[in-house]
């Protein structure tokens, strides 16, 4: 068949138009391989953008602290366990008039946004087990931890940082399990950042001092040639794929965290607000700061971590340490977030894996031991109720008695205000559907505003 010019731009038309779709059509691909990160639209109504976790590793002592129990102060000898008073008085602050300990000066100008969870219980009392638990919401098995879920469901907002950091993440105690994404890609664990205390945080080894980026570029290039070489021979490969996307990533990082982690453009009274410059604060200081900075350029899950709440002696004198070395900086990372119309789309987690009982640790009466029955959490910003308390120990502070939430209902509910559905959060691995909350977990809609 002999065709005319015109029969043959005519047919051929079609085939342009395939030809395009499928470029198309690869570049999205390509788009979708490429950025594991990208925003993802969440199940529902989201009131929180992001989470930043403040991790106090070692449990602290809710009832000298967030529990304020009139009964402990009077009860004396009980007739199994010599009962422990708080050395420390409780106020009522703000209008809601929440009950806070002296511990708190700082934080307690912000009473009227926490909502303190004051009937907390967890399912182990050792540090290891409860500290993996609050992480991943299993005890026994490696899970994705609360940061990982929260990535793989939401991705990220800013595509040059990573979408989990840790900073100054724990070496024992779970380890990088507790910021580590097990099955799922591993693209979205936590990116591990370790600071002293310095106002100018350097990462090590970011960049390459003897090329330039253009040879980086080109490097890079020829690099990830012979990754996707090996990826189209071997087949899909979540590892590898996470090798890929990590060299990219680590490349964009390189202008970009610098910049996001140097504190010098701070004000003189940012500094000040965070307690940065003082010795007590200026640790957990800068790790607020930093926090603060992350959140506004986009990373969607920060952990923050403060060792050391595990007093089985010396109590007064260790508790005390403790607080006044959070207390300032959280409450300047509180103010800040809210001058800057951060807070009400940031929620802020604060606790430790358990509490401390109400009895004395021994007859010495200066410490106190584990407890995982009954303890306290809070929670301020990203669509939850301020000033107020939900749940309550018995009237000693020993165990939960109302409004009970397990570890599994606080990372249910912790997706919920992401926009999350801890039901539909899903990742299929080895022949079964898994999700964070294994097939536990109630959203504690009572907080939720």
């Amino acid at each position: 068949m002999i065709l005319s010019r015109r029969s043959l731009l005519k047919s051929s038309a079609c085939g342009f138009g395939y030809l395009a779709l499928k470029g198309l059509l690869a570049e999205e691909a390509k788009k979708d391989y490429r950025s594991p990160l990208a925003p993802r639209l969440p199940h529902g109504k989201a009131r929180a953008k992001r989470v930043i976790f403040l991790f106090m590793q070692g449990g602290p002592s809710h009832v000298d602290t967030f529990d304020y129990k009139p009964k402990l102060q009077t009860a004396g000898e009980s007739k199994r366990n010599r009962l422990l008073a708080s050395p420390w008085k409780f106020d009522r602050h703000g209008q809601s008039g929440l009950p806070i300990s002296e511990l708190f000066p700082h934080l307690a100008r912000h009473a009227d946004d926490l909502c303190l969870l004051n009937g907390m219980h967890t399912d182990n009392p050792a540090h290891p087990q409860a500290t993996v638990m609050l992480h991943t919401g299993s005890i026994n098995f490696v899970r994705p931890s609360l940061g990982a879920w929260t990535v793989y469901g939401l991705g990220t907002e800013n595509q040059d940082l990573p979408g989990f950091v840790t900073l100054n993440p724990l070496n024992r105690l779970g380890g990088a399990q507790n910021y580590g994404s097990a099955f799922l890609p591993a693209t979205f664990q936590g990116t591990p950042l370790a600071s002293r205390g310095s106002s100018n945080m350097e990462i090590p080894n970011l960049k390459n001092r003897d090329l330039s980026r253009q040879e980086q570029r080109q490097q890079l290039n020829f690099l990830q040639s012979l990754n996707q070489d090996f990826k189209d021979r071997s087949g899909d490969n979540s590892q590898l794929d996470a090798v890929i996307d990590s060299y990219e990533l680590a490349y964009r990082m390189q202008a970009a965290l610098p910049e996001t982690l140097n504190l010098k453009s701070e004000t003189e009274k940012t500094l000040k607000m965070y307690g940065i410059g003082e010795r007590a604060t200026q640790n957990f200081g800068v790790q607020c700061l930093i926090a603060r900075r992350l959140a506004e350029s986009g990373v969607r899950f920060i952990q923050l971590n403060h060792n050391g709440w595990d007093q089985h002696n010396n109590l007064q004198q260790r508790l005390s340490s403790n607080c006044s070395a959070i207390d300032q900086p959280i409450a300047g990372l509180i103010q800040d977030l809210k001058q800057r119309g951060l807070l009400d789309e940031t929620l802020i987690v604060w606790g430790g894996e358990f509490g401390r009982t109400p009895a004395a640790q021994d007859s010495k009466m200066n410490g106190r031991r584990h407890n995982n029955r009954g303890y306290t959490m809070w929670m301020a910003g990203g669509g939850v109720k301020g000033g107020i308390r939900h749940g309550a120990t018995d009237e000693i502070g020993d165990t939960a008695v109302q409004g009970k939430v397990h570890t599994h209902d606080l990372h249910a509910t912790i997706l919920h205000l992401l926009g999350l559905d801890h039901e539909k959060l899903t990742y299929r691995y080895a022949g079964r559907d898994f999700r964070l909350t294994d097939v536990y977990g109630d959203i504690v809609t009572d907080i939720v505003s």
